[in-house]
């Protein structure tokens, strides 16, 4: 990777850091390359499992680098401006955002788009567009996470968060002290890792499917999405380790 963006691997989870505390990483361009590249990484490393979002020193994203927006000049963002998971970034593994200080604007968007997020206690959420004249359509799944009054009011004023009011509202999975966000998201993690790989995905896959789906279409989706996992390798596995005693040995197939 880049000296702004850091990737490792550490027994199956890839711990994926925006690597620019000096400008409480804002996101440049090399930046949003790096991510691109990193998520792409993630996915074909059949050695990692579950992928950790953070951010270096006491900031997770401060959002957009304006600096670099305003001598771009950048009106309407390109296609593939920002990798989003799930738009234009397929990442069928769990996504679990460490969060500190700010996650502003583009830093909420990177929240948003993982599939669990741990923040500490000094963490802050806000969609602070409306404060620099610019446009938050990314934000338009956020009514699937908040309520609509929720959405209405940190979209309009630019307010944040608190990261104990982001996880009385199901935003946020937990809430740690200041500076462990890193070390209980991988907690977090290593639960996840123990768990059939195959089951994690189809799991990540039903939820998603219920998001955007009807009960019913959700239901017929979700059976089939478990189809591979139930025809599996690891499907025998599970019920012959519980039967012999001994933990399952994975196999992903």
């Amino acid at each position: 990777m880049t000296d702004d963006l850091l990737y490792a691997v550490n027994k199956g989870i890839a711990v994926i850091t925006i690597n620019r505390p000096q400008r409480r990483n804002a996101l440049t361009r090399a930046v949003r390359e790096g991510l691109a590249e990193a998520f792409k990484r993630f996915e074909a490393d059949p050695q990692a499992q579950v992928a950790i979002l953070t951010g270096a020193g006491d900031t997770f994203c401060a959002g957009m680098d304006l600096l670099e927006a305003a001598d771009t000049e950048l009106r309407i963002p390109p296609p593939g401006f920002m990798p989003v998971l799930g738009d234009n970034i397929e990442v069928t593994k769990p996504v679990i955002a460490a969060v500190q200080g700010y996650a502003y604007a583009g830093g909420f968007l990177l929240a948003q788009m993982c599939d669990l997020c741990v923040a500490d206690e000094t963490a802050r959420f806000a969609i602070t567009e409306g404060k620099v004249g610019r446009g938050m359509p990314w934000a338009a799944p956020l009514i699937h996470m908040l309520p609509q009054r929720v959405v209405m009011e940190i979209a309009l004023t630019g307010d944040p968060l608190t990261a104990q009011r982001a996880y009385e509202l199901g935003y946020v999975n937990r809430v740690v002290p200041k500076g462990q966000a890193l070390e209980s998201a991988l907690e977090l993690a290593g639960r996840v890792t123990v768990n059939a790989p195959l089951t994690v995905r189809a799991a990540k896959e039903m939820v998603r499917l219920s998001t955007e789906m009807g009960r019913s279409a959700a239901l017929r989706a979700s059976y089939r999405a478990f189809d591979s996992v139930y025809l599996s390798e690891d499907a025998l596995e599970g019920p012959r380790s519980f039967r012999e005693k001994r933990k399952p040995v994975w196999k992903g197939r």
